[in-house]
């Protein structure tokens, strides 16, 4: 009678040889697949056969972290094996309606402030020297814009703030709200290069204090702002002419999209604009990976972040009180993004270690490589949203017809 592992066993065989590219296999009493592949894995436990028969890409990445499998090839290649394992992570991932509906009202129950920080610090206080060694010098943590192919990252970082800016139509003595300010790289740059007056908002206390450094660094104290505290929490009485809200609302969760967009309309005065820049699902009934990729970085990246799909996104939106004036996908921007991230990573693996320890940096680059071919494939997506806030007064519109700040044409980007 075959066993469960020699079951398992049996369809990795079977599997291997059908696969495209060369992967080896090596387990504590046997192996399989041809002796120069370009991947091999050495599984600590044959346990793992179990998960890498199923195409468990989560819970192959799981093992990693905690040792029971060892990995040796680039990661480009071993996320080429790994797409190839998948299948269909969006089919997989999509729930049935009943389910959707639970989980929503799941999520609103558990919704919680003091939750909310929490899980934010958990990712971006984990320590400050450990994202500098591969991030950019302005540390952007978000979808970088290779306006020319030739670009380096910081320069694509620096291309992102600018078509931010430009898309904001930003200038002298405008109030600009970054919301989820990061390391303060939009704010600054706004600030310093549109000559904006402006406020952005963390829960990262590291992100905190290091952005207050830097304002003080770069004699900016009075004309920029950095605030620890929940956009929720921002008084409604001094609205602002332009909103930025760059790799934040994922963190927001489905269920509480409506109530984010209103907020940011009620934050923003009639006839301003708002960009929203963050990642979407690639599916549209899935609010994570399948193949167990979303419960991975649940537990290991970023607990309590949950995705939608840009059409989901856009009608939050609308019923938030916004209207919908620019989109833009930036999915293969991102996917490139990450990878030169994931080979920054790659090039400073020891120093790394010294900072956050092995399993983090397993963790890390599982994730950054991952969600590379993620983006590579379509699983995941990348929307920039100009949004305005109509002006029902049409009290000195910019044009004749016009309800908000938003040109007739595309011009304002690049002259």
């Amino acid at each position: 009678m075959r066993t469960p592992l020699g079951a398992a066993a049996a369809a990795i065989d079977s599997r291997l040889a059908a696969l495209p590219r060369g992967l080896a296999l090596e387990w504590p009493g046997g192996r399989a697949g041809p002796r120069a592949a370009d991947v091999r894995l050495r599984l600590r436990d044959p346990g793992v056969l179990m998960p890498l028969a199923r195409g468990c890409i989560g819970e192959l990445a799981d093992a990693y972290v905690r040792g029971r499998l060892e990995i040796e090839g680039s990661l480009h290649d071993v996320m080429a094996v790994a797409a190839e394992l998948a299948g269909d992570p969006l089919g997989a991932a999509a729930r049935p309606a009943w389910q959707r509906a639970l989980a929503s009202l799941r999520a609103r129950w558990l919704a919680r402030r003091r939750a909310d920080a929490e899980n934010v610090r958990f990712h971006y206080d984990l320590s400050d020297d450990f994202f500098a060694l591969w991030l950019d010098p302005r540390r952007v943590y978000s979808c970088a814009y290779y306006r020319d192919p030739a670009m380096t990252l910081a320069q694509a970082q620096e291309a992102k703030l600018d078509h931010v800016c430009r898309k904001l139509q930003l200038g002298p003595g405008l109030r600009l709200l970054d919301v989820g300010a990061g390391w303060g790289g939009l704010l600054l740059w706004a600030a310093r290069h549109y000559g904006v007056r402006a406020l952005g908002i963390t829960l990262s206390r590291n992100q905190h204090a290091h952005v207050n450094r830097l304002i003080d660094a770069q004699g900016l104290r009075g004309r920029v702002e950095m605030r620890l505290m929940d956009f929720r929490d921002l008084p409604l009485d001094e609205p602002f002419d332009r909103i930025a809200s760059v790799g934040m609302f994922e963190h927001v969760g489905r269920a509480r999209l409506p109530d984010y967009f209103e907020r940011l309309a009620a934050l923003l005065r009639p006839g301003g604009l708002v960009l929203n820049h963050g990642i979407t699902a690639g599916g549209l009934d899935n609010d994570q990976l399948g193949a167990g990729m979303g419960d991975y970085i649940e537990k290991y990246i970023f607990p309590g972040g949950e995705l939608a799909h840009v059409s989901r996104v856009t009608e939050c939106l609308s019923r938030g009180g916004l209207e919908l004036v620019d989109a833009e996908s930036l999915r293969p921007h991102y996917a490139r993004t990450l990878w030169d991230w994931s080979d920054a990573l790659e090039g400073r693996l020891e120093a790394a270690r010294a900072l956050v320890g092995e399993p983090t940096v397993r963790a890390y680059r599982l994730y950054l490589a991952g969600c590379a071919m993620s983006f590579e494939h379509g699983w995941l997506s990348l929307f920039q949203l100009l949004a305005a806030r109509p002006d029902d007064g049409m009290s000195d519109p910019p044009m004749p017809g016009a309800r908000s700040a938003f040109p007739f044409k595309r011009d304002y980007m690049y002259p």
